[in-house]
């Protein structure tokens, strides 16, 4: 029955996107200033709509705590003032408080903190879309529907008296000429309210319509697989024929690289969720990318491919494809020869299929659990940082801590991937939810970094005249991948870190043994995470399973 659910779910993905899957929460792990924050942003489903803002510091003597809305395109001088956000009674460190997003595109939570040790602000990207269209209860619609017909009634009564009755004087009989001036204007009236009516509902089917037409649908893609002799290939074609919202904004001649890639992709293969592949394709043309694949067992897989725009507009575009195997094939974890030095996989044990305890080979990473050592295939050893044995609570905001010791049970040196301490991605076992994190949050660092520079330099509305052709921007842009692309990896690490907006001033991950992401799970269910760190210049995966309540 589990995999039956499987099945329907990846009929109808498209449906359940958002800037991720099924995951529409926005984390934030660093500092406003001098203050170490933990945020957890609920954007609304309808814009205009409200965000709920959820803040949490250890941080004593703060006097004022403040958020508002930031707009891309608008710039500095089109943003309200900050609402307070103040502190959950019964929670010490705890803030709650709402803001208004009026307007879809990119846009951003800024996040203002004064207190003793100064003032500091931090802005946390928000993709500000439309993804539901609420519904009104039916008791309230015959409700509503009871009192404009009592209304229509007393109308045509009111219009009908007043033009016959009232006209008579007290006392006098009413002739059969006022009684037909009566009926006459309880017709005419009729005729001009049923109009009214008419012309009402028109009014609001064009905005219902206008708003459908405007709400956020999910980029759809078609993967095709080319197999060959010495390789096999994915090719990736993204399918633009369908925008009639934010055209500019997710335009895709104007995508920008995250972390040094233009596009970050996950396939997982489907149902036991045992395979899992982290590939960067390359572009082809602004709506085709095409990747190498690692030897992947057969079977069915989910693909999730991340991309951001110029404008810091960031979405998933999900797809399935089917591996056919003439033959069957080694997969080793630690063997990426036939990848680039940043692409990754290997496999662990099914998370439909229960292992007292499976044994560990070059084949597979046994999933671990939270509080408990799992053995890694270098030798090293991975643990949770967190309570054995216990559930985790959705839409609670977790700090997901991993510790890696070497062989020798000593702390672990980690080195930079792509410019982070490690990234991780969370699937919950129906293929319902999706969602790629780092270090300071799941949000893309390249949207964050697009926003502040836009703030920085522009105080105005976007200056549209001064953006490169799409042909002028693409070509730029592939040539600073293939820079980075030649640079070494300490070079490269680098250049990225140092361009990333947080990388100056965060302060929270100095530990080179330890990497935490910042999540709150959005239902209850069971989770599988893959983390993805590097280690001796090598890549390191591991995967663990969580119960949410």
């Amino acid at each position: 029955m589990k995999k039956i659910l499987f099945v329907i779910l990846l009929s109808c993905l498209p449906s359940l996107i958002d800037a991720h899957i099924g995951s529409p929460g926005v984390t934030f792990e660093g500092k406003a200033g001098a203050y170490p924050v933990m945020i957890l942003i609920t954007p609304p489903d309808v814009i205009p709509g409200t965000a709920t803002i959820d803040i949490y510091t250890q941080t004593t003597g703060i006097q004022f705590i403040g958020g508002k809305p930031v707009y891309w395109f608008a710039g500095d001088e089109g943003t309200p003032t900050a609402d307070e956000i103040l502190p959950v009674e019964g929670e010490p460190g705890h803030f709650r408080g709402i803001v208004w997003l009026m307007s879809a595109g990119t846009s951003g939570i800024e996040i203002e903190i004064n207190g003793n040790t100064g003032n500091g602000k931090v802005i946390v990207p928000v993709m500000a879309v439309s993804t539901a269209q609420k519904e009104m209860p039916a008791s309230l619609g015959w409700l509503l529907l009871g009192l404009c017909t009592l209304l229509v009634i007393l109308m045509i009564t009111i219009i009908g008296a007043s033009v016959s009755d009232g006209l008579v004087k007290p006392a006098e009989s009413i002739s059969q000429k006022v009684v037909r001036k009566r009926w006459v204007g309880v017709g005419i009236s009729t005729v001009l309210l049923i109009l009214i009516l008419w012309g009402g509902k028109n009014w609001w089917d064009s905005w219902s319509n206008r708003y459908k037409r405007f709400t956020y649908k999910p980029l759809r893609a078609t993967s095709l697989i080319n197999y060959t002799p010495q390789k096999t290939t994915l090719e990736f074609k993204i399918d633009t024929t369908k925008l009639p919202t934010l055209y500019y904004t997710r335009r895709l001649s104007y995508v920008m690289p995250d972390h040094g890639k233009l596009m970050h992709m996950f396939l997982v293969r489907a149902g036991s969720m045992d395979v899992f592949a982290h590939l960067h394709p390359q572009r082809k043309d602004s709506a085709t990318y095409i990747t190498e694949l690692p030897p992947l067992p057969q079977g069915k897989y989910l693909v999730f491919a991340d991309i951001t725009r110029l404008t810091g507009f960031s979405e998933t575009i999900p797809d399935t494809i089917e591996i056919e195997s003439p033959s069957p094939m080694v997969l080793t974890s630690l063997d990426t020869s036939v990848l680039n030095r940043d692409d990754t996989y290997f496999s662990t044990n099914p998370v439909m299929k229960e292992s007292d305890n499976p044994s560990l080979t070059d084949n597979i990473v046994v999933c671990g659990k939270p509080g408990i050592k799992t053995t890694l295939p270098d030798g090293s050893t991975a643990i949770w940082e967190h309570q054995p044995n216990t559930s985790f609570s959705a839409g609670k905001l977790y700090e997901l801590t991993f510790t890696i010791q070497d062989e020798h049970g000593k702390p672990a040196i980690l080195e930079p991937y792509l410019g982070m301490q490690g990234h991780a991605v969370v699937m919950k076992d129906d293929g319902s939810t999706y969602i790629h994190l780092h270090p300071v949050g799941n949000y893309s660092m390249a949207s964050q970094q697009t926003i502040v520079t836009r703030f920085e330099k522009e105080t105005g509305p976007v200056q549209w005249e001064k953006i490169s052709r799409p042909e002028v921007f693409m070509d730029s842009i592939d040539q600073v991948i293939a820079a980075l692309d030649g640079m070494s990896e300490e070079e490269r690490n680098k250049t990225l870190m140092g361009t990333m907006y947080h990388a100056a001033e965060d302060t929270t991950h100095m530990e080179h043994t330890t990497v935490k992401f910042p999540y709150a799970f959005p239902s209850a269910g069971n989770y599988r995470i893959w983390i993805q760190m590097k280690r001796n210049g090598k890549i390191l995966n591991s995967a663990f399973d969580a119960i949410v309540e």
